[in-house]
C-alpha cells in the first residue's frame, strides 16, 4: 500500500471537497441559467439561487462540516494512513452514485423549465454547503503547519 502522511490526507480531502463544491457551483449555476434564457421574463432562477445559497449555508454550518471535523479526526487516528484513505470507503461509493443520480438529473431537466429550477437549486445547495464547510479542512491545516 502507498503510505502517506496524515496532512497529504488532510489536503486531499480538502482538495477533493473544494473541487466537488466548485463542480456543483459551475453545474448548478448553468441549469438556472439555462432556465433564465428559457424564460428571461420570469425571476425564478435568481430565487432558486438565493434560497439555494440559503439553505447551502445552512447546511454548511450544521452538517458538513461537523461531517468535515470528523473526518478530519478519523484520518488523525490513522495508524498507517493509505492514499486512498481520505474519505472512507462507503463514503466514496456512496458519493460515486450521489454524481451518477445528479448527472441523470440534469439531462432529464434538460430542456424543462421547472426541473432545470429544481436541480439547479439542488446542486447550488450542495455547491454552498460544501463550499462553506471547506473552511473546516484549510483552517486545520492553516493551524497543523
Amino acid at each position: 500500500m502507498l503510505i502517506v502522511s496524515h496532512r497529504t490526507l488532510n489536503i486531499l480531502a480538502a482538495l477533493f471537497w473544494f473541487s466537488g463544491g466548485i463542480a456543483l457551483l459551475l453545474k448548478g449555476s448553468s441549469l438556472l441559467l439555462e432556465a433564465d434564457i428559457m424564460n428571461p421574463e420570469k425571476n425564478w432562477p435568481w430565487a432558486a439561487a438565493m434560497v439555494a445559497v440559503l439553505i447551502g449555508g445552512i447546511k454548511a454550518k450544521f452538517l458538513f462540516s461537523p461531517s468535515c471535523r470528523k473526518n478530519l479526526v478519523r484520518i488523525a487516528a490513522l495508524k498507517q494512513p493509505n492514499i486512498w484513505q481520505f474519505f472512507k470507503p462507503t463514503f466514496l461509493v456512496a458519493l460515486i452514485l450521489m454524481i451518477m443520480v445528479g448527472a441523470t438529473l440534469s439531462k432529464i431537466a434538460l430542456g424543462n423549465y421547472p426541473l432545470l429550477l429544481v436541480v439547479g437549486a439542488l446542486d447550488l445547495t450542495i455547491a454552498t454547503a460544501l463550499l462553506g464547510s471547506s473552511y473546516v479542512f484549510w483552517m486545520h491545516e492553516s493551524s497543523a503547519k
